[in-house]
């Protein structure tokens, strides 16, 4: 049994999840008894699992999946939902990826420690680099995401992490999709007789897509055997991309969907929505089966990604978070997709964690996503870093009681032209969008302009009715003391130095954003 020196008292490690604290004295520590260090700033405590597996779906909004009420068929998010926690009001810190992946995997504002987006900045400690110098394997796999790569530290911590920008097991045909995605829903589609055929002639199946347009496979064949190769303890984070624009699901699952939905409906949505043409009511309900059936794919993956944690052996030693990254728009606000608004639809997400031996429960307070980070670190036992701005929900999860009141700032940068803009990678970009919501109200404010919205959370939840003009003293005592949040968050980001932009962005990378419709 190994020993380490403390303080002049000798403490034996008794288990790989208790954690060995040294903070007061520097320079001490150990290792396992695989090299691994042993980290020496954490408290001593029992650990509820040894793993966790965080999975994050890009563009997920809450009514796409049933345990918010969707009345499509998600069987494993159900599932997920009937042995876990599900948070009803969590919100992402932002309308697009960069600006809530910041929250998600370092606990911090974006902006706040750079003034663009990253976490990699002089200072920032991820979620990876925390657990993984507390000796905990580390894996992360993102569907091709080019926000989510190297080039703005999100690889910082992991042993092992791929975000599939480049290159793909499909070869050139995988790559063409992967850049060209709405050729992919085309190639998609014309083959897919083919594709069946075959499959039922060589005893197959129809499970999966035959191109991986959104590199889940790749994402999902990484994930699963970072699991198998892997000894206790481990965190693995694996991002999906399907439900993110264009919706290109395999026709199995817009099947699942709605069967109404062809081959020709399927194209000629992606066509009047690429040629930037009127959507009517048909297209728009066109589109969100399309959605529905890339989120019911995701769900399959997900399915076949637990069933690895059964067949390793972990599925009990192992919590599950599942959060959206943003959400996604069907003209609720007037635009499809997610550009630059912050209203329900866009930033409400779901939030789901599931703790083996831990009772159910759902949660109706607002909680933010950058909660994650410390709640993967208490579920591990580990501390969390200093510097972030969360709260661990492990004492909501396990005990039931309410989460910190603590109103919930979402940010986004809007350009002159709302649908035409490129996403914002600095805060000189566009004017300053900022959020707050609290359990009663949402306020929005362009730090620019000076103009505000105010929404009744309970009375008008879709917030088509805006009350920061009503001469009512609770309505102007609400405005008051959200303007009072959001204004002091804005001038936090406003007062930090700059340290310059994000030239020379990797040619593959730039390709998957425009593949992605970010210019």
């Amino acid at each position: 049994m190994p020993e380490f020196a403390v303080a002049d008292q000798k403490v034996e490690y008794h288990h790989p999840h208790i954690r060995v604290t040294t903070a007061a004295v520097a320079g001490v520590g150990g290792r396992l008894a695989d090299g691994r260090p042993v980290a020496h700033q954490f408290p001593m405590t029992d650990a509820p699992v040894s793993n966790a597996v965080l999975v994050t779906v890009d563009s997920l909004r809450t009514d796409a999946i049933e345990p918010y009420g969707s009345e499509y068929d998600t069987p494993t998010f159900s599932a997920l939902a009937e042995r876990g926690t599900v948070f009803e009001n969590a919100f992402a810190h932002g309308n697009w990826t960069p600006m809530s992946f910041p929250s998600i995997l370092a606990s911090r504002p974006v902006f706040a420690d750079t003034g663009r987006i990253g976490v990699d900045g002089d200072g920032v400690t991820t979620l990876a680099e925390r657990l993984q110098s507390a000796g905990i394997a580390t894996g992360g796999f993102n569907a091709a995401n080019g926000f989510l790569t190297e080039h703005w530290g999100y690889d910082a911590g992991f042993d092992a992490f791929d975000a599939f920008v480049g290159g793909s097991a499909d070869g050139r045909a995988g790559e063409f999709v992967a850049a060209h995605p709405t050729w992919g829903a085309w190639l998609q589609l014309i083959t897919s007789p083919f594709r069946r055929a075959g499959n039922f002639l060589r005893g197959g199946s129809d499970e999966r897509p035959f191109t991986d347009a959104s590199r889940m496979l790749d994402t999902e064949r990484a994930a699963t055997d970072f699991v198998a190769e892997t000894d206790e303890p481990f965190f693995l984070w694996v991002h999906y991309m399907d439900a993110h624009t264009p919706y290109v699901p395999a026709p199995r699952y817009l099947r699942d969907t709605d069967r109404r939905v062809g081959k020709i409906r399927m194209l000629i949505a992606h066509v009047r929505t690429g040629l930037g043409w009127s959507v009517g009511d048909r297209t728009l309900a066109d589109l969100r089966t399309l959605y529905q059936g890339a989120v019911r794919q995701v769900d399959a993956s997900l399915e076949r990604l637990l069933d690895t944690l059964d067949e390793a052996g972990v599925a009990d030693d192992t919590a599950v978070v599942l959060a959206g990254d943003h959400g996604e728009e069907f003209m609720d606000h007037g635009h499809l997709a997610h550009y630059p608004k912050l209203y329900d639809e866009l930033v409400n997400v779901p939030l789901i964690v599931d703790v083996p031996g831990m009772e159910p429960r759902r949660v109706t307070e607002h909680v933010g996503l950058d909660a994650v980070a410390p709640t993967v670190c208490d579920l591990l036992g580990v501390a969390p870093a200093e510097e972030w701005v969360g709260e661990s929900l492990l004492p909501t999860i396990r005990d039931g009681g309410p989460p910190i009141d603590t109103p919930v700032v979402t940010v986004t940068v809007r350009g002159e032209d709302v649908t035409q803009q490129p996403i914002p990678r600095s805060l000189e970009e566009g004017d300053l969008l900022v959020s707050v919501r609290d359990a009663d109200w949402t306020y929005i404010l362009n730090t620019e302009t000076g103009s505000e919205e105010l929404y009744d959370r309970e009375t008008d939840p879709a917030q088509q009715s805006d009350r920061s003009g009503e001469d009512d003293p609770s309505v102007a005592a609400a405005s008051d003391h959200l303007r009072t949040v959001a204004e002091e968050h804005a001038a936090m980001l406003q007062s930090i130095d700059r340290d310059g932009g994000t030239d020379g962005v990797d040619a593959d990378i730039e390709t998957r954003l425009e593949a992605l419709g970010y210019r």
